[in-house]
């Protein structure tokens, strides 16, 4: 649609707009009858032709407009500098893949342990540990020729089994590079326990705290430490508390830790390190697979602060193995230990007849005193000093004597050893002391 005209002609030579009603355009130009241009009312002159676009009169409106859309092209430049730019968007990270969340069940927590147990679980120390500060409190024991273990609880106070010391007044211990001598003060046979005192004990030495049998609970972690085969010392083995058992009047910790002979009278520890046990014995193979036995402590406590020992018929090892012998089988033991043992009686027997001989031979001329006890003059020999010798002899009395010793000693460890078996195949004391005595055996033991 073209845009309106304003009332007038255009000037030929000048091409302004010239008002209708004049006549003469300010150039001089006088207007023609061709000048388009508008009638008198106003109404634009059709007849006239179209002027070119550029000629037109540009319509006030269309300056307006063209005007508000430069002041935009301008101004917008401006605030674009005014304003700084949005910062472009960072590109798409790689794809990673995440694992989801995990669904979580609204499940009630499960109860807390008692804080005992808590305490009690994180406070124990390694196995090694224990074992390292309990080992120099732990001795091996000679008694004649039965050997065993035993364990300090004071610097001059040994605990050991009784059957250990075997009727000996005085034993010999081991603790690691010292030995010492140890007099028997105290023995209980109805708890199977004894009490030895160190002479000239370490100021020094390391004890074992005493504990109680009544904190044992089946199932526990238990250390044994002893002398495995008399010979093994510091042989350590562990288990668990099978069970408590009452035999008689004695309390008694059943475990599964390997007792071997030899381990008797050792301690038996928690995990602690606190004694809970005095190892006693362990069921033969036949009769129960890993079955062992502790005296409990609470009867060392007994004896050490009233000293008087447990009043029993028979020690706890006795009614053990009558619980776990076979029908007949202890009494077909026993019958067979008494044989073998008065053949081994007599065999020692027809040895020391030998020695009485070669004993009265020299002995006038060698031997100046003698403190025999027992039926052989050569006993004298098993006690320190019981024997003095003539210096002044023709003979070299010192090699006889020493001689004599010797075989002493070796007639002497045969009869011990025949005597730890009988004890063990359960050939009564009396019996015991009727062979010997029989067959002139019977020196004073001590």
């Amino acid at each position: 649609m073209p845009l309106p005209t304003s009332p007038g002609w255009t000037c030929r030579s000048c091409h302004r707009r010239v008002p209708p009603r004049v006549e003469t355009c300010r150039c001089g130009s006088a207007r023609t009858p061709d000048d388009t241009g508008a009638t008198e009312d106003g109404a634009a002159d059709r007849s006239r032709p179209t002027p070119e676009p550029a000629a037109r009169a540009i319509h006030p409106l269309l300056l307006v407009a063209v005007g508000v859309a430069l002041g935009a092209a301008i101004a917008v430049p401006a605030w674009s500098r005014r304003v700084p730019p949005a910062p472009a968007a960072p590109p798409a990270p790689a794809a990673v893949a995440v694992a989801p969340e995990p669904v979580t069940l609204h499940e009630e927590p499960p109860p807390p342990l008692p804080p005992e147990e808590v305490r009690h679980e994180d406070a124990l120390p390694p196995l090694e540990e224990v074992v390292a500060r309990a080992i120099p409190a732990v001795a091996s024991i000679q008694a004649g020729q039965a050997r065993g273990t035993g364990f300090f609880v004071r610097r001059d106070t040994v605990v050991t089994n009784a059957h250990v010391i075997d009727g000996q007044s005085v034993v010999k211990l081991q603790v690691g590079d010292r030995a010492y001598l140890a007099r028997v003060v105290n023995v209980s046979p109805g708890s199977d326990l004894a009490v030895l005192k160190v002479d000239q004990a370490n100021t020094s030495q390391i004890t074992l705290e005493l504990g109680s049998a009544a904190q044992a609970r089946v199932g526990q972690e238990v250390i044994a430490i002893g002398s495995a085969l008399g010979v093994l010392s510091n042989t350590v083995t562990r288990g668990i508390v099978s069970a408590v058992r009452q035999i008689g009047p004695v309390t008694l910790v059943q475990t599964d830790a390997a007792i071997n002979p030899g381990n008797s009278g050792g301690p038996l520890l928690d995990r602690n390190g606190v004694v809970i046990g005095v190892n006693s014995m362990a069921i033969a193979k036949q009769a129960g697979e890993g079955v062992a036995f502790a005296v409990a402590i609470n009867h060392v406590s007994q004896l050490l602060d009233s000293g008087r020992p447990l009043q029993a018929t028979q020690t706890p090892l006795n009614g053990l193995e009558q619980i776990f012998a076979k029908p007949g089988e202890t009494e077909d033991e026993r019958i067979r230990g008494e044989r073998d043992y008065t053949q081994a009686l007599a065999a020692a027997a027809r040895a020391a007849d030998q020695l009485d001989a070669f004993w009265a031979r020299y002995a006038p001329s060698c031997v100046t005193t003698s403190y025999a006890r027992g039926s052989r003059p050569w006993f004298g020999l098993f006690v320190r000093d019981g024997v003095t010798i003539n210096q002044t002899s023709a003979y070299d009395c010192a090699m006889w004597l020493q001689t004599t010793a010797g075989h002493a000693n070796e007639i002497r460890a045969a009869v011990e050893q025949a005597s730890e078996g009988a004890r063990r195949a359960g050939v009564f004391p009396g019996t015991v002391r009727e062979l010997l005595h029989r067959f002139g055996l019977d020196w004073e033991r001590g």
